[in-house]
């Protein structure tokens, strides 16, 4: 594995995982519009499950009156903020891999 990639797995995994849910919350939203919501279908399930804890906590973070069909939209918001904010502290930190010209040491 390249030092790139293995040297800095704490920040890039975190961050992947970020990224993948909210895709996933995305994904969850704009199929809800064609599949019922207890539907059998393989693929609904697997959104429903990645996406289960997400959901759970937009629907804490936000007013009852912000119906249930938008709560994977504000999820995915939320976890695309968290990644840019956790993605910006973890360089800053010097967590996370430099880009430099080769050579510039």
């Amino acid at each position: 594995m390249q030092p790139f990639v293995a040297d800095h797995l704490g920040f890039w995994i975190p961050l992947y995982i970020l990224a993948l849910t909210a895709w996933a919350c995305l994904g969850r939203f704009m199929m809800q519009a064609i599949v019922p919501e207890d539907s059998p279908n393989y693929i609904w399930r697997g959104f429903r499950l990645l996406t289960g804890w997400a959901v759970w906590l937009a629907r804490r973070a936000v007013p009852s009156y912000v119906h249930p069909r938008f709560l994977p939209l504000v999820a995915a918001c939320w976890l695309f903020g968290i990644r840019l904010v956790a993605g910006v502290l973890m360089l800053s930190a010097g967590l996370g891999p430099r880009i430099t010209p080769p050579g510039a040491g």
